[in-house]
């Protein structure tokens, strides 16, 4: 067990009023316990109450180190798994409940009457993950350097003739060559006006001069995520293309130089969107500024217009201003920012001025 981790979402628990709690997505367990399992469709279940006496629920078909320090409590297929996990509750509390509980489980436990009341609890979790501890913060700083490296042979990738497709079909070897275990999500390459399409997949359009070329990549490093963006452009810019890209870049900048501890994280957005909005492009800035990212390429918690949390040391999130013209271009400049007790520290070191490639 990561006891200091229990011990935090405990004590986030407490402030809620529950001394119990049931886990079950697996990446909080993992997070929590060292053990990471993929369940698919079998009950897992990380059980935790305020005396100490936590549990986990395992399918004998999973495999788990021996040395996991909290008792471990086995059921096969054939068994009443639900009925199980209820005796150990303690009726006369209400429970907390992730919120990726599946409902035949949650419900099964409803009728049991396994707890005097069910309360979505995640948050608990959820934002304990979200102040990352030194260790974690390490592993992100490993797997942005990585990134980093990647991004500097990735855009060497861009010669006349090929497509998005053929570009993000060689960034796995990259990554691996580099020390990565893999993507942390599916690599974003557009070309030219695919680029005005935040969540576009790469597919066979063929980059053509004066083309925005846009990468929005991340891999995997010792479990943790990293993420970044960086918009070039194919053998020419246009004017206007560069007083876009100049104005995507200082939104990224301005947010970042007012990241610390206790700003609220809805002001950050709305910093960037200021300027945005001042350049005449407020309406082509079709998302919230950033994301969390930890564990999970997209953790709880947001950099958005309406999130009032105020920034804390040792949370981790993007800052990823954008500018979208459909039928034109697109651009976006995206850092991983980590809250230092004074200010932040920029996981990316890779250059956000304006490069023209190929």
């Amino acid at each position: 067990m990561k006891q200091n981790r229990v011990d935090r979402v405990l004590c986030a628990l407490g402030n809620m009023g529950l001394t119990q709690m049931l886990i079950v997505d697996p990446m909080s367990i993992y997070y929590l316990t060292g053990v990471y399992v993929a369940p698919f469709e079998r009950f897992y279940g990380l059980y935790l109450r305020s005396d100490g006496n936590h549990v986990l629920f395992l399918n004998r078909l999973f495999t788990v180190p021996e040395d996991v320090q909290v008792e471990k409590v086995w059921y096969s297929d054939t068994d009443a798994v639900m009925e199980i996990v209820a005796g150990y509750m303690d009726q006369e509390s209400p429970l907390g409940v992730d919120k990726d509980l599946r409902a035949v489980f949650l419900l099964s436990l409803m009728e049991m009457q396994a707890a005097k009341g069910f309360v979505n609890a995640s948050i608990a979790v959820d934002e304990t993950r979200g102040v990352k501890d030194e260790e974690e913060q390490e592993k992100m700083r490993a797997s942005s350097h990585i990134n980093d490296l990647a991004m500097e042979r990735f855009k060497k990738l861009i010669h006349e003739g090929i497509t998005e497709k053929e570009a993000a079909d060689q960034m796995l070897n990259i990554y691996k060559e580099l020390g990565a275990d893999g993507f942390s999500f599916e690599p974003l390459v557009a070309f030219g006006a695919n680029a005005a399409d935040p969540h576009h997949a790469p597919d066979d359009t063929v980059v053509r001069p004066g083309d925005a070329v846009l990468f929005d990549v991340g891999c995997i490093k010792d479990g943790y995520c990293s993420d970044m963006t960086r918009t070039f452009y194919f053998q020419k810019v246009s004017e206007t293309h560069q007083q876009i890209y100049e104005t995507v870049r200082m939104a990224n900048e301005i947010a970042i130089s007012l990241v610390r501890p206790g700003v609220q994280l809805c002001s950050l957005d709305k910093a960037a969107r200021s300027l945005i909005e001042k350049q005449g492009y407020g309406p082509n800035f079709t998302h919230r500024l950033g994301h969390f990212i930890g564990l999970g390429e997209h953790e709880y918690g947001d950099v958005s217009s309406t999130n009032t949390r105020k920034a804390e040391a040792g949370m981790i999130f993007s800052i990823e201003p954008g500018i979208y013209l459909t039928g034109d271009t697109g651009v976006r400049v995206e850092d991983l920012v980590l809250v230092t007790e004074d200010g932040c520290e920029v996981l990316n070191h890779y250059s956000k001025e304006l490069e023209i490639i190929g």
